[in-house]
């Protein structure tokens, strides 16, 4: 592996590392709410998958998800294989199909503002997709009688507040991709200079 293959490997760890950083960090993070708090972990799923893309994007958050499963404290609630009995878990899985998505649709440079806009609104309501199905029938599993005020209070009312936050993690995609772009596309440059002298030789 040449110098070059190493420093974009490096690069797309640093960036899905990034990303596990700031799920880990959103799960922590409140901000109070007149209906409910301000959390931020499904926009950076959402931002995960527009910056990075499919893969890596689903990737970084697959591994906020299995650190949190082996015990590691980066879940809301900390952390363990038990977690999967919360009926919140779902939208845990739910970050790695919408950064999934979002990177599918959206995760280009020069894209006009819809395509980002669209990317990120269908990740929001992937993660919505899956959380709230988990979330019913953990609950019901759990001996949970009034499921319909659960479906309310406990999932639909917060989709507002991400929908806004989509909005933002589109508008941010579009500044900040094509600035990402551009460091990727130097790091790939550096390797001609090398392969040139090579062939001269």
């Amino acid at each position: 592996m040449n110098k070059t293959k190493v420093k974009i490997v490096a690069a797309d760890i640093a960036e899905c590392a990034l990303f596990v950083a700031l799920m880990a960090a959103a799960a922590f993070i409140k901000i109070p709410a007149p209906l409910v708090p301000l959390t931020f972990q499904t926009v950076v799923s959402v931002l995960a998958g527009l910056l990075l893309g499919p893969v890596k994007g689903a990737v970084s958050m697959a591994v906020y998800c299995l650190g949190g499963l082996a015990g590691i404290p980066m879940f809301t609630a900390g952390g363990g294989i038990f977690y999967v009995l919360k009926p919140s878990f779902g939208y845990i899985l739910g970050f790695i199909a919408s950064a999934a998505v979002a990177g599918l649709i959206s995760s280009k440079p020069k894209l006009p503002f819809w395509r980002y806009l669209l990317g990120a609104f269908v990740a929001f309501l992937t993660d919505y997709v899956i959380g709230i199905p988990y979330c019913i029938v953990a609950a019901h599993l759990l001996g949970v009688e009034d499921l319909v005020n659960l479906l309310i209070v406990g999932n639909l009312i917060y989709m507002p507040k991400d929908a806004i936050l989509t909005f933002v993690a589109a508008v941010i995609a579009r500044q900040v991709l094509p600035v990402i772009c551009r460091g990727r596309r130097k790091i790939k440059k550096s390797e001609k200079p090398a392969n040139e002298d090579a062939a001269t030789k």
